[in-house]
């Protein structure tokens, strides 16, 4: 199989990502953004490591390492999305001012 193909879904899966993460002001759709970014990365090392016929599989071992970090870092972000939720009952992440720096919040008050 081609480069081309995986390299054309993981651009694909990256953008989505990017426009999840910047155009989304729900907590929990930033978070899938940021997931979608991290799979991108994850076809490609695996697309790589099949098309260089690494005897390592140093990019699958990449991969199992990025896997490792993607759910700690989504078990994480979801725990603090609920317990923002709970307490202040939204999950938008333009309105959460006062989790932000005390200049920034500051400045828009």
């Amino acid at each position: 199989m081609p480069l081309l193909y995986p390299l054309l879904l993981a651009t694909a899966l990256f953008a989505i990502g990017v426009y999840g993460v910047l155009a989304r002001r729900n907590a929990v759709m930033v978070l899938m953004g940021v997931e979608l970014m991290l799979n991108a990365v994850n076809l490609n090392l695996v697309a790589f490591d099949a098309w260089l016929h690494d005897t390592l599989h140093s990019g699958q071992i990449l991969t199992l390492f990025v896997i490792t970090i993607a759910a700690a870092e989504i078990g994480l972000g979801l725990a603090i999305v609920l317990l923002v939720f709970r307490t202040r009952k939204l999950v938008d992440v333009d309105k959460l001012v006062e989790l932000a720096d005390r200049d920034q919040a500051e400045s828009r008050a």
